[in-house]
């Protein structure tokens, strides 16, 4: 644990952990603390570096999102895996609390066309094409928490999709009318990719906290976390 900061997986070439809810990956103007400058003095640290540690952003996740995040430790790691990320070669799969009683998986189609003034995105056929599988796990009190496997990597694209199939998201004020203090139901639970240098998949596991939205599904996560066993895994 690094200041609230889990680590899932480290090895010479890729770093893996858990970004916590509403920290931002990269500085930002909030000036707050940021999950790459936490990491880079965390292997300055540990391993003795002089100066300002490498450390490879491959991918993000949107501030109030939290969950699984792999890291490159070198440079060669870097142009792998932000290739991979680029092709969609790695698999990522989110969980995610909807509006709505959803009984059977949806796979959503929508071209996503992003707002670079306000940074909001909406459906638009000027954008591009987004893709995703939303299979239900269970439902309760009229919410259900959904399994998310993304096939295209698009700003917001989530949010903006559910949203747009009439099942916004817990918490998601800026697409599904969130109420004040609610915590955004998304996390990123399994990114599964190959080792940069070993050629060999990699699977990076983390569960959710049970707060907000996520307490209502305690049981369907406590069996999510006995079948993945919380953690990294080779496949």
């Amino acid at each position: 644990m690094l200041a609230g900061v889990h680590i899932l997986y480290e090895d010479n070439h890729l770093l893996g952990v858990v970004k916590p809810v509403n920290m931002p990956v990269q500085r930002d103007r909030s000036g707050d603390d940021d999950l790459l400058s936490l990491l880079k003095r965390y292997i300055a640290e540990k391993y003795h570096k002089p100066g300002d540690a490498y450390l490879g952003l491959v991918h993000r996740l949107d501030r109030p999102v939290g969950g699984t995040m792999v890291f490159a430790r070198t440079s060669k790691a870097a142009s792998r895996l932000s290739e991979a990320f680029r092709t969609h070669a790695v698999q990522k799969t989110y969980l995610c609390v909807a509006r709505g009683e959803i009984a059977a998986p949806m796979e959503l189609t929508d071209y996503l066309l992003k707002d670079e003034r306000t940074g909001m995105v909406r459906v638009s056929p000027e954008g591009k094409l987004a893709r995703l599988l939303s299979e239900p796990i269970a439902q309760r009190r009229g919410f259900t928490l959904l399994r998310v496997r993304l096939f295209t990597g698009r700003p917001h694209q989530i949010r903006v999709q559910h949203a747009h199939a009439g099942h916004p998201l817990w918490g998601d004020a800026r697409y599904g009318g969130g109420k004040p203090g609610e915590q955004l139901a998304l996390w990123s639970h399994r990114l599964v990719c190959q080792h940069p240098t070993r050629h060999e998949p990699l699977a990076f596991v983390s569960l959710p906290p049970l707060t907000g939205a996520w307490r209502m599904f305690e049981s369907e996560l406590g069996r999510l976390a006995l079948d993945s066993n919380d953690g990294s895994e080779r496949i």
